[in-house]
C-alpha cells in the first residue's frame, strides 16, 4: 500500500475540512451559550474543534492527513468569519500537528478508537498550551483550572476520539469509505472466497 497522498486523497480531506469549518464556526456561539452555566462546561463542547484531523485520518489512513485536515478546517474557519480571528489558525496548526503524532506513534497501522482517542488528547493538549501562552489560565483558582483541564481532555477524548471514530465507522457501513481507501489485504481476501 502506498503510503504517500494522492491527489484523492488530498482533495477528499479537503472535503471533510470544509464541512467541519462549517461546523467549527457554527460551534463558537454553541459554546458561547454553553459558557452562560459557568463552572468551565463550554470545555466539555471543545473537542469538536479537532474532529476534523480524526475523522480524516481514520477514513484516509495516510501520513500527513490528520494534520493537513486541521489546517484546511481551522483556514475555512478563518475565512467564513470565526469570532476567534487569526488564532483559529493558529490553534489549528498545533491541534493538527498533536494529533498526526498519535498517528505516527503507531506508524498509521492502527486507527483504532484508542488511537483516535489519543489523537484527541493531543489536539486538547495543544490548545491547552496555546492557552497557557494567552495567560488567562493564572487567573484560574486551582479548582476552576482543574475543571478547565478535565473537562478539554474529556472533550478531546469523547468528541475528537470516540465521536470521530463512531461517525467513521458509519459511514464505513454505507461503503462510502471504500471508495477512498486503498483495497487491504482482508479486502483481496473476501474477494478471493467469493469466487
Amino acid at each position: 500500500m502506498s503510503k504517500g497522498l494522492k491527489l484523492t486523497d488530498i482533495l477528499v480531506t479537503i472535503v471533510i475540512a470544509i464541512v467541519f469549518a462549517i461546523i467549527y464556526r457554527l460551534w463558537g456561539d454553541v459554546s458561547n451559550v454553553v459558557k452562560l452555566a459557568g463552572f468551565q462546561l463550554e470545555q466539555l463542547m471543545y473537542g469538536v474543534w479537532f474532529m476534523a484531523a480524526t475523522v480524516a485520518a481514520l477514513i484516509i489512513r495516510k501520513p500527513g492527513v490528520a494534520l493537513l485536515a486541521e489546517i484546511a478546517a481551522a483556514s475555512g474557519e478563518l475565512i467564513a468569519g470565526s469570532q476567534y480571528g487569526v488564532e483559529a489558525l493558529t490553534y489549528g496548526i498545533a491541534q493538527g500537528l498533536l494529533a498526526e503524532l498519535a498517528f505516527a506513534l503507531f506508524r498509521y497501522r492502527s486507527f483504532s478508537a484508542a488511537v483516535a482517542c489519543l489523537a484527541g488528547i493531543g489536539a486538547a493538549v495543544a490548545s491547552l498550551v496555546f492557552d497557557a501562552f494567552k495567560g488567562y489560565l493564572i487567573d484560574l483558582q486551582t479548582w476552576n483550572l482543574t475543571l478547565y483541564l478535565i473537562f478539554r481532555i474529556i472533550s478531546g477524548i469523547f468528541f475528537t476520539g470516540l465521536c470521530a471514530y463512531w461517525l467513521v465507522k458509519a459511514l464505513e457501513v454505507t461503503g462510502v469509505t471504500s471508495l477512498v481507501r486503498p483495497a487491504s489485504s482482508a479486502d483481496y481476501q473476501a474477494l478471493e472466497r467469493k469466487q
